[in-house]
């Protein structure tokens, strides 16, 4: 069984897409197939060099670089969303593919969680 998962809330100031990520990497765990989609302002959590210790968090980037230790299948980004967000490869971390959320996509999955 595959599973998507949805990221669609900021890394910092909701605990939603951390408790998304968190879900993925319990399910990883245990040889479940899982991929994370960042769509709307989740696309932020794919950017380079964030500086979260002037809001006193510690920076997703790490959490997100473990995701091939867990056995997540893959990190994807909406194309769209990211282009919105100011987002391409250069400013992305490595090991993200570009995509197009929506019913083609989601499609190819068992099922869809949404984080928030």
């Amino acid at each position: 069984m595959s599973t998507l998962i949805v990221i669609d809330q900021p890394p910092y100031g909701t605990w939603a897409g951390r408790e998304a990520l968190d879900m993925a990497f319990s399910l990883a765990a245990f040889d479940q197939s899982v991929t994370l989609l960042f769509a709307g302002a989740g696309v932020n959590w794919l950017r380079k060099e964030q500086n979260a210790e002037s809001i006193q968090q510690k920076s997703v980037v790490k959490n997100l670089s473990a995701a091939p230790i867990f056995g997540i299948d893959g990190l994807l980004a909406d194309d769209e969303a990211c282009k919105r967000y100011g987002l391409d490869e250069e400013t992305l971390m490595a090991g993200v593919t570009l995509t197009a959320a929506g019913d083609t996509l989601f499609r190819q999955y068992d099922q869809i969680a949404f984080a928030g």
